[in-house]
């Protein structure tokens, strides 16, 4: 095992047992979270149909979130403007509940920094991303935190709370 496999195996495990140095939410919070937020900025949005994220996005426009991809390599997703980073898309269409980060554990603290300095009320690290210093940076500037769990299975499984204002979908 590699180093940075072991490091990444006991951050998953520091996460699953609750150990980490700064807190997530659990899932009565995470309910509560969906339930009030409407505007998502989606980190690393693909315009590619057979990416995670670019499926993630969609499910999320289409049942009332309002969404915008932050990513500098595409010029949309989806029919919505991309923006090549968080700071632009605040300036561009105003500020987020929630970002929605789909990167590499290694490449996410700039992502938390911005998101801390957007005044989001969330950072949301998707499925299978797990990142201490990056939580520990959204924590410490009054940002959630939300590691390993896809936003669109979390909403699903909780029980489809609506966006803030709309009724939520059958």
């Amino acid at each position: 095992m590699t180093p940075e496999d072991r490091a990444r195996t006991i951050a998953y495990l520091d996460l699953q047992e609750g150990r980490g140095p700064a807190p997530v939410l659990a899932d009565d919070a995470v309910r509560e979270l969906l339930g009030t937020s409407r505007r998502i900025a989606v980190i690393g949005a693909s315009d590619d149909p057979s990416r995670p994220s670019h499926d993630v996005f969609q499910h999320l426009l289409e049942h009332g979130f309002d969404c915008v991809p932050v990513n500098p390599n595409v010029p949309s997703v989806g029919g919505v403007a991309a923006f090549p980073n968080l700071a632009d898309a605040v300036a561009a269409t105003g500020p987020f509940d929630i970002v929605d980060v789909f990167r590499r554990p290694e490449l996410c603290e700039p992502h938390a920094r911005e998101a801390v300095a957007a005044g989001a009320r969330c950072l949301w690290l998707q499925l299978g991303i797990v990142d201490w210093a990056s939580a520990r940076i959204a924590h410490e500037g009054g940002l959630s935190v939300v590691m390993d769990r896809c936003l669109w299975v979390e909403w699903r499984r909780l029980g489809r709370p609506g966006p803030a204002g709309l009724a939520a979908p059958a």
